[in-house]
């Protein structure tokens, strides 16, 4: 018999595990080499799109996707581009259900993102352009916009 001097069962506290992490697509593209890896005379325009995605796996087990689309053009002309799907498979054990929507869509992303970052850095310096080192991501209020665009809106009332 165990005791806890009254704190919390260690058994029952909410636990997230990552059990692997994977390339799961990865496509880098640079269409106009070598005539694209001269000097720009402006810095390029660079795009950037980020979108997760979740599935259940088994019980308490969960597929999470990181999915970074990116792409640099100058002067009318891609430079370079990139498709990456980074993904973990997660255990999520002693988490309220009200809390894994939210867990799944803002922690799991947040674990993966610097691994999928490194990936798209690496991937843009071997392809004769300077790292591209995609800033931090906010992925709390990334779900806000995405739960806010997926909420119905109320109608509003005119007099």
């Amino acid at each position: 018999m165990s005791t806890t001097n009254g704190g919390p069962n260690p058994e029952k506290l909410p636990q997230l595990n990552v059990l692997t992490q994977y390339i799961k697509d990865f496509s880098f593209e640079n269409p106009n080499a070598p005539r694209s890896l001269t000097p720009p005379q402006q810095p390029p325009a660079i795009n950037i799109q980020i979108n997760v995605n979740v599935k259940g796996l088994a019980e308490n087990e969960y597929e999470v996707e990181l999915k970074i689309d990116g792409k640099a053009d100058s002067a009318g002309n891609v430079l370079f581009g990139f498709e990456l799907t980074y993904a973990g498979v997660f255990r999520i054990q002693n988490v309220a259900q009200e809390s894994l929507h939210p867990l799944v869509m803002i922690e799991c992303p947040r674990l993966l993102f610097p691994f999928a970052r490194e990936i798209v850095a690496t991937a843009v310096r071997d392809g004769g352009f300077p790292p591209l080192l995609i800033d931090p991501i906010d992925f709390v209020t990334l779900y806000r916009q995405r739960m806010s665009e997926l909420q119905p809106q109320a109608p509003t009332a005119t007099a």
